[in-house]
């Protein structure tokens, strides 16, 4: 038998699908009061992988990530998605459009060998945490670079996303190493 031990913390990643840039600045400030520091983002540019948010963002979404610099226990992502739909449905009733969301936010967290997305859909690969919420392990790190699953969206196959995730790994190996954030940050 195995000796239990707890898990390293993990780096959260909150992906956010949106109308505009002013809109991903728009729910970055709650973001941040929520997480705190950002250690490291990849500016909003041109969704153009699928059109399935087309009724509720519009023609032309931008994608944008940022992470933070506190880790955390693995089990708070579900509470960090319940926080998240809250805030969709409360930017939605700002925007006078309750019920479509013109601000997407897709919460995951990382480990040094995964990353994973959390949902409140079932499918095969996906694990049920509670509360509703499931975790889909997207990604796995293996020789120096992160790999898509069968089941990973387009998306998160891409060159784009793969590099800025490497990026945020290596930020997470550092804090690991040596309990400290890595402090070179982009904007």
């Amino acid at each position: 038998m195995g000796a239990i031990r707890t898990p390293s913390k993990v780096k959260i990643i909150i992906g956010i699908l949106a109308d505009s840039n002013q809109s991903v600045e728009l729910v970055r400030e709650s973001l941040q009061k929520k997480f705190g520091e950002e250690d490291f983002n990849l500016a909003p540019f041109p969704f153009t992988f699928t059109n399935y948010y087309k009724d509720e963002i519009g023609d032309t979404p931008v994608r944008a990530f940022f992470s933070y610099e506190t880790l955390v226990e693995r089990e708070t992502i579900v509470d960090i998605k319940l926080w998240t739909n809250d805030l969709e449905q409360e930017i939605a009733k700002k925007n006078g459009t309750p019920g479509l969301r013109p601000i997407n936010l897709d919460p995951g967290y990382m480990t040094l060998g995964q990353f994973f997305l959390a949902t409140t859909k079932d499918q095969r690969q996906r694990v049920y945490l509670g509360r509703g919420i499931f975790v889909e392990p997207t990604l796995y790190f293996q020789d120096g670079h992160f790999h898509a699953f069968d089941w990973t969206y387009r998306d998160y196959q891409s060159e784009t996303y793969i590099h800025y995730l490497e990026q945020v790994r290596a930020r997470l190996a550092y804090q690991h190493s040596t309990g400290k954030p890595y402090r070179l940050r982009n904007t």
